[in-house]
């Protein structure tokens, strides 16, 4: 029988990860690592630089708290800053499709230009493409973004060790539940907000006060759980996290009861990961809390070295279970 892609190899977790490494880069190659946040290109001039691209197709295109113009911004941002890169300019790529209305193309485009205007960065080049009629929803969008690196911050998962304090910068779970409830497709009433932005201003900050940072990650499709895994994962590390310390909203919570959901999966477009030396994750837990899209931050565990590539949650209840990398689908088109 025919292998063919499902909606699972695009939901961020074991699926999309095996398409990557055992499918797309055995083909083509890669001279950098497949999946970082952005590649570094050295040697350019009095800067290295970093790469970044992403394509967003979310449904539907516009959720409480944000569109496809602003997650495309922001996204590709996020991805820059995460990396040590100062976020400088972006493409814009549209693929537009036959009877999308002027009125609605407008207000996406005043919601990118109005984030970009936001994160400090400027849209200099781009590419527009029309398909015809049910061959998109509506408005897909493809961003690659440049940044220079300009702090002696680089991400490297060799960067952490054992004992070291994982941050996380507010409540999980949001952006996806968002889309979801905008869907319409389970009868909720919820008034729950995408948390999508642009948090280069807050990582500025952090990387400008020379904090003793690890690792930075931006914690998107498959949510903290698959996040956390990839720097298990990759640093041979394990990671201890503590339930009763993850901020979520009753609302979030409450969704994904119905749903039968785990928040910890759910995608997120605003919040990040953040690993620091023990002496100073206290220091920067209180300098975070003053910006507002840090300002619900916790302490939610420390990086240990007994179980190597594993992510262990001690439950409220005081029992312990392990937080696995997500398989199948379980949010599709939501970024």
């Amino acid at each position: 029988m025919t292998k063919k892609i499902q909606l699972a190899h695009g939901a961020g977790g074991k699926q999309m990860h095996s398409l990557i490494d055992d499918f797309i880069l055995k083909i083509i190659g890669s001279s950098g690592s497949g999946l970082k946040d952005a590649e570094i290109i050295e040697g350019l001039g009095n800067y290295d630089i970093a790469m970044t691209t992403d394509s967003y197709v979310v449904k539907p295109i516009t959720f409480s708290g944000g569109d496809i113009g602003k997650l495309c911004i922001a996204g590709t941002v996020n991805d820059l800053i995460v990396s040590g890169a100062k976020p400088i300019s972006l493409s814009l790529g549209l693929i537009l499709e036959e009877g999308l209305e002027f009125e609605e193309l407008e207000r996406i485009l005043l919601s990118i230009k109005k984030t970009a205007d936001l994160a400090g960065v400027k849209i200099i080049t781009g590419d527009t493409k029309v398909v015809e009629r049910t061959a998109a929803d509506k408005i897909y969008i493809n961003t690659t973004g440049i940044g220079i690196l300009k702090w002696s911050y680089r991400q490297k998962y060799s960067n952490i060790l054992a004992g070291d304090k994982i941050i996380l910068n507010g409540t999980a779970g949001d952006h996806g539940t968002a889309v979801m409830v905008a869907r319409g497709e389970f009868e909720i009433d919820s008034e729950i907000g995408s948390d999508v932005y642009p948090l280069n201003n807050l990582i500025e900050s952090i990387l400008d006060n020379d904090f003793n940072i690890k690792f930075i990650r931006d914690c998107t499709r498959g949510g903290i759980a698959t996040t956390l895994n990839e720097i298990a994962l990759n640093s041979n590390l394990g990671l201890k996290i503590y339930q009763e310390s993850i901020p979520i909203k009753s609302e979030v919570r409450a969704v994904c009861e119905i749903l039968g959901l785990d928040p910890l999966y759910v995608a997120n477009e605003g919040k990040v990961i953040i690993i620091i030396s023990p002496d100073q994750a206290d220091a920067l837990l209180e300098f975070i809390k003053d910006f507002e899209e840090a300002k619900d931050s916790r302490i939610i565990g420390e990086v240990n070295k007994d179980y190597p590539k594993k992510v262990i949650m001690e439950t409220e209840i005081g029992g312990t279970r392990i937080v696995d990398m997500p398989s199948g689908e379980l949010l599709p088109r939501i970024c």
